[in-house]
Parts: structure tokens; sequence; C-alpha cells
């Protein structure tokens, strides 16, 4: 069943949606950047004498103002992050469901799996390309998947299965040592971080304008979309 030419009202925004989940991964990617800038900054500025933060057993010295700064920058880092995913994740719905109005085909993975698709162990490995390569293709039948999605979707893995990125398992102040004793680690994940950032970009950019192209090939003649692009 073909509904291609489904009615304006049928599609969602998705055009302002990409450029919010665009913008959203660029500023995850600059906290990123900044977070390794501060962690070159620890390196270079070596472990206090007193040693690290965390001394074990419950006990904590006080921070240093360098310290106390890479505080506060992970801790915006992490607020531009949950932003990020949360714009990427409305563009991921409003992409989906504009491909099945475009195609008329259920689609592949459940509404659920937009949200559970990145926290559910071994599925998570897939579900999230998966989506958006179902929704892609939905949209723009022959046409060839962006490059960026697959090296978006690499990096991102990279950091998963190697729990670095924004899947850090240490706590900041375990973070700081090993900027202090193991930095150049720090600085490769927050490099990986960043491509990823950048690559997701890139794909968001590449998968809206192939949708956006089908939606305004299908409009009815004399009717107006730019409301729902």
């Amino acid at each position: 069943m073909d509904q291609s030419a489904a009615p304006a009202s049928a599609h969602r925004p998705v055009q302002l949606s990409g450029r919010l989940a665009v913008g959203g991964l660029l500023l995850a990617g600059l906290a990123w950047a900044v977070r390794g800038v501060w962690e070159i900054r620890l390196a270079m500025a070596g472990e206090p004498a007193a040693g690290p933060p965390d001394q074990g057993n419950g006990v904590h010295r006080p921070l240093n103002s360098l310290e106390n700064s890479y505080h506060l920058v992970t801790s915006v880092g992490g607020a531009l992050t949950l932003l990020c995913a949360a714009l990427f994740l409305s563009w991921l719905l409003k992409l989906r469901e504009n491909a099945r109005a475009l195609s008329g085909d259920t689609p592949k993975y459940l509404g659920i799996w937009v949200f559970l698709g990145w926290i559910v162990p071994v599925v998570n490995l897939w579900f999230p390309r998966g989506i958006v390569v179902d929704a892609f293709r939905s949209s723009a039948p022959g046409r060839r998947l962006p490059a960026s999605v697959n090296v978006w979707w690499g990096l991102w893995l990279i950091g998963l299965l190697t729990g670095v990125g924004i899947v850090y398992r240490d706590s900041t102040d375990q973070i700081i040592a090993r900027a202090y004793t193991e930095g150049w680690p720090l600085q490769l994940c927050d490099a990986l971080v960043v491509a990823a950032a950048c690559a997701g970009a890139f794909a968001v950019r590449a998968v809206t304008a192939a949708q956006v192209e089908r939606l305004r090939a299908a409009r009815p003649t004399g009717t107006r979309v730019a409301e729902v692009l």
C-alpha cells in the first residue's frame, strides 16, 4: 500500500527536528572536546602530593581549583548530552512516523524500541541503527544508505563495547585520577566521542534531507507543506 501522497497534515515536522538534533549532537561533541582539554590540563599539572581525590575507603581529599572546574565541565557536558539525547529521539520518532506515512508499511521495529533499543543489552548493538536504516529505506527506496550512518554507528559501538566516552563507568574523581596517570587513553576516548557526534550530525542531516525530498515530491500540486517540514 503506497501512501506517498498522504496529506501534509499526516507528516511530522522532521526538518526542524533534524536541525535541532544536529545542533544537539554538535553541542555534545563540543562539550566532550572541552572535557578533553581539561583532562590535558590535569595531565600537564600532574597529580598533587596529597594523591588522587578518591583515596579509597570512602575518603576524599579537598579538590583543588582545577579539579573543581573539571567537575563543572563534566556536569555541563552531562546536561548537554541529555539534551542531545532528547532532541535525537524526538527526531527519530518523527522520521519513523513520516517513513510509515510515505511507504504505507509497518515499521520493522516497534515504537518502544526507539527508546529501549539504546539500553537493552545485546539488541542495543544494532536496533538503533536498524531503526534509522529502516526509516531511510522506507523514505527513499532504492537510494544508497549515507556512509555517515555506518561511521556514526561504528564509533558509537566502540564507546559502548569498551566503556569509554559517554558511557564512562568511573566516577568523576576516578577519572581525574586516571587523567593524572594515564591521560592519553582518556583523550583518545574523548576524540572518539567527538568524532561520533560529528558523524551523527552528518547522518541526521543526510537522512533528514532524503526524507524531506521525498515529502516535497509527494505533496499534491499547489499545496504548501513548508510548515510540516
